[in-house]
């Protein structure tokens, strides 16, 4: 029996060639986020407040001068003597009459009225004060200080007491430019100087608390 061989060689080879297709990638857009500019915020300070104008400090009185303290008032250059507001006028005395307890009470600025007291010599209890006072007696005689009832309306009682500029711890007296000096005929004088130094310049001697009267 003969063999044949057959050679089917029937190999088919199926070449399927597989076509990728490649398209494109199209990576997706970035969603890039829309680029708000945010205005920087201007630095706005607040306007300042307009304040008040803060008054300029001003020189308190001394104690002597602030109408709480009464005092005996000598004048620089006497001996053994002071001032006391007598029935007539203001006088230099060396005893305990008249008047010799006063209050300068102030007005406004350096000026005052000077109320006059009396003492546990000069009658019982202090009473009512009466105050300092220019008097005109006439007859081509020289000013002088009288007492009167107290009145601040009245210029006459309005007197300037000033620190002497040679002397701080001493002062001097005047009213409407008439300063008060001693004189040797006429006693304690009200005075116009003109372009003259003031002659006499006076302590005030704290004498305790004023009278509440």
């Amino acid at each position: 029996m003969s063999m044949r061989r057959w050679l089917a060689g029937a190999g088919v080879v199926a070449l399927v060639v597989s076509t990728g297709a490649c398209g494109d990638a199209t990576p997706d857009a970035a969603a890039t986020p829309e680029a708000t500019g945010t205005p920087a915020a201007s630095a706005t300070s607040a306007a300042p407040t307009p304040t008040e104008a803060s008054p300029s400090p001003t020189s308190a009185n001394p104690p002597v001068l602030s109408g709480d303290r009464q005092v005996t008032i000598t004048r620089v250059d006497a001996v053994e003597s002071g001032l006391s507001l007598t029935d007539e006028r203001l006088a230099e005395v060396d005893g305990d009459e008249g008047r010799q307890l006063f209050v300068a009470t102030p007005v406004e600025g350096q000026t005052f009225l000077i109320k006059s007291y009396r003492g546990a010599g000069g009658g019982p209890g202090t009473g009512e004060p009466v105050c300092w006072q220019v008097q005109n007696p006439g007859n081509s005689q020289p000013l002088v200080v009288q007492g009167a009832e107290c009145q601040e309306s009245e210029q006459r009682q309005l007197f300037t007491i000033a620190p002497n500029p040679e002397n701080a711890e001493t002062y001097l007296i005047s009213n409407n430019s008439a300063y008060l000096r001693n004189t040797r005929n006429n006693g304690l004088i009200m005075e116009e100087l003109g372009d003259a130094a003031p002659f006499d310049s006076f302590r005030f001697n704290d004498n305790g608390a004023a009278p509440s009267s």
